[in-house]
């Protein structure tokens, strides 16, 4: 059994196969998935996984360049805004777009991985970066 990053295995696949400037989205669950974008849904019940507990786990596990965010939680989600400065301070370059953009670029994901989040615009691209 496999002991370290992702048990989730399409998870750990998708990870395992993104080259640099790919981008994988963590959504909300009320995020359109796009045609022909891989969904991995690991929603259990509202609020069940939690958008900061599949951030977290997916950060701990992947090397990430850019992330890129929906500019209506600055006046939606608090707990967003706060991820967001948190990452630009790890040096993670921080993009915020209108959602529209935003579902737009959803499309060129490898994969969204859906949560169980219902709060605002808890949805993020992120962007592989490379580990040397």
């Amino acid at each position: 059994m496999k002991k370290l990053g992702h048990l989730n295995r399409d998870i750990a696949r998708v990870l395992a196969s993104m080259g640099h400037t790919d981008s994988l989205v963590i959504a909300d669950c009320g995020l359109p998935i796009p045609e022909g974008v891989e969904c991995i849904d690991v929603s259990l019940a509202l609020n069940v996984p939690g958008f900061f507990d599949v951030l977290d786990s997916v950060l701990a596990d992947f090397k990430v360049e850019r992330a890129v965010f929906a500019s209506e939680s600055a006046e939606h989600n608090a707990a967003v805004v706060e991820r967001i400065a948190q990452m630009a301070s790890s040096k993670i370059e921080v993009e915020q777009v209108p959602h529209e953009t935003f579902k737009q670029r959803s499309r060129e994901a490898k994969a969204i991985i859906r949560t169980g989040e219902c709060s605002p615009y808890a949805n993020v691209i992120l962007h592989s970066g490379v580990i040397f």
